[in-house]
């Protein structure tokens, strides 16, 4: 039986990976496997690359260059982990996915979404998340979870300007709005408890 795929998206600072792990133990816990993953990464090849695009060379990369950059990344994850995971039967809980790239590259970065989406069919099959979880926190908490948790060493996409930012929340919602059948938004504000319950209940549809 094929395993489940879930991604978490949303801005920086929205909770992602902490609820990534706390939805994987809750899993394992009922006895299903799981493959906790992140985008960019998640194989050797794919983490050589996210060192490119979080830390970039010279003045940084064109729009899109990071974008063919994400879609390469991407195409490597999905064939050497995320999809023999699925064929095996393990969950996929995934850090990001391709609605970052959409959001981002597509949507804040001008590129547009029908050029993130030809690069994905390219790159990996148009292979989509069963679910995918939406985090919204307010600008102001995000930063402050930012600011905790690196200070000043943000990286390049993570250190853009607030109306970069923005714009990439609005890609968010307006993906959210359209795919109701496969986004669940998902109030991140509070613990980290409060969180991980109204992502269960997402997620319950799926068990």
């Amino acid at each position: 039986m094929r395993g489940r795929f879930v991604t978490f998206e949303g801005g920086e600072g929205a909770g992602k990976s902490t609820q990534a792990r706390l939805l994987a133990d809750a899993l394992r816990a009922r006895g299903i496997a799981v493959l906790v993953t992140r985008e960019p990464g998640g194989t050797p090849g794919a983490e050589a690359i996210r060192a490119l695009l979080l830390h970039p060379p010279g003045e940084g990369w064109q729009p899109a260059a990071e974008a063919l950059l994400f879609a390469a990344a991407r195409s490597d994850h999905v064939a050497r982990a995320i999809r023999p995971a699925l064929e095996a039967g393990t969950w996929v809980v995934c850090d990001r996915f391709l609605d970052s790239s959409r959001a981002y590259q597509g949507g804040a970065g001008a590129l547009g979404d029908d050029d993130v989406m030809t690069l994905h069919r390219i790159g990996s099959g148009e292979l989509l998340p069963d679910l995918t979880l939406l985090l919204e926190v307010e600008p102001g908490a995000a930063r402050q979870r930012l600011d905790e948790r690196d200070g000043a060493a943000a990286d390049a996409i993570g250190g853009r300007g607030a109306t970069f930012h923005a714009r990439v929340a609005e890609a968010f919602a307006a993906m959210a709005l359209a795919e109701p059948e496969r986004f669940a938004a998902i109030d991140g504000s509070g613990d980290e408890e409060a969180v991980h319950g109204r992502v269960m209940r997402a997620v319950a549809r799926l068990l």
